[in-house]
C-alpha cells in the first residue's frame, strides 16, 4: 500500500520532475452529476498484492475545479462518501480552472497522479493516449442507469477512461421579451434553418432600434462548427482523431457571421470582440441588448439571473434543413481513475457513490451538468431553480432527436478554440474571407492535433 508519508515525498519531488518534463508532457490548453450499487465485498478486506485496499483504511486523492462554491459542496459530498464509508479516507486536491492542468501535468509527471481525477473532453484523451487513466470497466461501477451513448462520450479508441459527471448542449438561448419589443415572433425552433436564423436576427435589429441586436455573434467556439458539421453528415473529428470536416462546411459556418454582420443581426467586429470578453453577465442577453446568442445549456441561470428576464432555450438552426440532426449531449467533465492508483476498489466505489448516489445530486444539483444518471436527475427535478427547470426540460425534449455523440477529441484538441477565435476574429474584421480562415482552420488544426 502507498504510504502518506511517500505520496507527500513525491508531491515535493512533483515540481522538479515537471520541469525536465515539460516540453512532452505538460498539455497545450493550460490556459480555459443515483443509488447503484457499491461493489461487492468489503474494500478493506483485500490481501491483493499491489491492488488490494489494506485492512487498515485507505486514503484515496481527489483532484477537480471550480469555484468556491464548488468547493464546499464537493467537500460535503466527501464528507457524506467518507460517513457511508469509514473505512475510506478522501484527500481533496483542487483548484481553479486556470491552474488545474498545469498541476495536473505536474502531479502526473512526477509520479503523483490523483486516484480519482476531473477530466474534460479536449484533454482526457491525452491522459488516455499516455497511459495514466484505467480502464473504467475493468472496475466496478454501475452504469445501468446511464444511456449508453453519455457513456460512450469518455471512450478513447474503445476503452472507456471517463464517466460522465452530466451533461449539457451548446444551444440557441432567447428573451421573448425582447422578440415581443420588437413585434418577431419567436422561431420554430423544430423546423427553423441556419438563414432564417440570420433573418430573423436582422428583424429584430432593426425593429428593436439602437442598441439591441438579433444576436451575439455565433463563430467563437468550434462546437457551433461541429454541429453544422453533423447536421451535413460530418464531425469535427473523426474516431481515429483525424479531421471529419470540410473546408466548405467550415467557411459555410464562418460566412453565417458575415451575413450576420452585414444585416445588422449582429454588431460590428469591435463591439463583438467587447461583448465576447465581457462573459454571460455581459453579454448581449444578459444586458438586455440583444434577443439570441448560443450558450451552453448551464449557463441559463447565469444569463437569466444577469438579465432579469426568463429566457428560453432554443434548438441550433438547421435540425432539420440537411441530412440528420447534429446537436448532441456534451459531457459537462469526466471522473477517472488512475491507471496506476494503489486502491482501484476504493477509487471504483467513490467514482460510483459520484454518479449514482441521489444524495450527492441532491448536494450539487446541475453544478457539474444535468446528472447523467437518469433515475438520479428525476429525482432532483423538484428542487431545481426556475431556469435549471426548464434546462431540464429542454434536455427531455431533445433526447429522441439525439442521434449520437462526436467522437472525444485528439490530443491537443484544447488549443483548437484558440485557433477558433483567433481565425473568427480577423474575419469578422475583414481581414480573412471565410474561405481563407476555413483552410488556415484545417491547417492550423491538423498541426495542433497531430492529424
Amino acid at each position: 500500500m502507498r504510504a502518506t508519508t511517500t505520496r507527500r515525498g513525491r508531491r515535493n519531488a512533483a515540481a522538479f520532475i515537471a520541469l525536465t518534463a515539460a516540453s512532452t508532457l505538460a498539455l497545450g490548453a493550460c490556459s480555459g452529476d443515483a443509488g447503484g450499487p457499491a461493489a461487492e465485498g468489503d474494500d478493506t478486506g483485500s490481501s491483493e498484492e499491489g491492488g488490494g485496499d489494506g485492512g487498515d483504511g485507505v486514503e484515496i486523492r481527489f483532484s477537480w475545479w471550480g469555484s468556491d462554491d464548488r468547493h464546499q459542496t464537493t467537500q460535503e459530498i466527501i464528507d457524506l462518501f467518507e460517513e457511508k464509508n469509514p473505512d475510506i479516507t478522501v484527500v481533496p486536491d483542487f483548484t481553479d480552472w486556470g491552474g488545474y492542468w498545469d498541476k495536473l501535468a505536474t502531479t502526473v509527471a512526477g509520479g503523483d497522479t490523483p486516484d480519482v481525477i476531473t477530466h474534460e473532453e479536449r484533454f482526457i484523451a491525452d491522459y488516455a493516449n499516455r497511459g495514466v487513466l484505467a480502464d473504467l470497466e475493468s472496475l466496478d461501477i454501475d452504469t445501468s442507469e446511464v444511456p449508453e451513448s453519455i457513456i460512450d462520450s469518455g471512450r478513447v479508441d474503445g476503452t472507456l477512461y471517463g464517466m460522465a459527471t452530466g451533461v449539457n448542449a451548446y444551444a440557441i438561448t432567447a428573451d421573448p421579451t425582447v422578440f415581443e419589443e420588437a413585434g418577431v415572433e419567436m422561431p420554430d425552433d423544430t423546423t427553423w434553418t441556419w438563414d432564417e436564423f440570420v433573418e430573423i436576427s436582422a428583424q429584430i435589429s432593426e425593429a428593436a432600434g439602437d442598441g439591441v441586436w438579433g444576436t451575439q455573434d455565433i463563430g467563437f467556439n468550434e462546437a457551433g462548427l461541429n454541429i453544422l458539421a453533423r447536421q451535413k453528415g460530418q464531425s469535427l473529428y473523426n474516431e481515429d482523431g483525424s479531421l471529419g470536416v470540410d473546408a466548405e462546411t467550415v467557411a459555410e459556418f464562418f460566412q453565417i457571421g458575415v451575413d450576420l454582420q452585414e444585416s445588422g443581426g449582429a454588431p460590428d467586429g469591435s463591439r463583438t470582440i467587447e461583448i465576447q470578453n465581457a462573459g454571460p453577465e455581459g453579454s448581449l442577453l444578459g444586458t438586455n441588448a440583444g434577443a439570441m446568442g448560443v450558450w451552453w445549456t448551464n449557463q441559463l441561470g447565469a444569463l437569466s439571473a444577469a438579465s432579469g428576464h426568463e429566457l428560453e432555450l432554443l434548438r441550433m438552426p438547421g435540425e432539420s434543413e440537411f441530412e440528420r440532426t447534429g446537436m448532441y449531449f456534451k459531457p459537462a467533465m469526466f471522473y477517472s481513475v488512475a491507471e496506476d492508483t494503489e486502491h482501484p476498489e476504493a477509487a471504483a466505489k467513490f467514482v460510483d457513490f459520484l454518479v449514482n448516489d441521489p444524495e450527492v445530486a441532491q448536494l450539487q444539483l446541475t453544478d457539474r451538468g444535468l446528472p447523467s444518471n437518469l433515475s438520479v436527475r428525476e429525482s432532483i427535478e423538484g428542487q431545481l431553480e426556475a431556469a435549471d427547470a426548464r434546462v431540464a426540460e429542454f434536455m427531455a425534449d431533445l433526447e429522441s432527436d439525439i442521434v449520437d455523440g462526436p467522437p472525444v477529441p485528439p490530443n491537443g484538441a484544447g488549443d483548437v478554440q484558440d485557433v477558433m477565435i483567433r481565425l473568427n476574429t480577423e474575419v469578422l474584421f475583414g481581414s480573412m474571407t471565410p474561405e481563407e480562415a476555413a483552410e488556415q482552420f484545417l491547417t492550423e488544426v491538423a498541426e495542433v492535433t497531430g492529424s
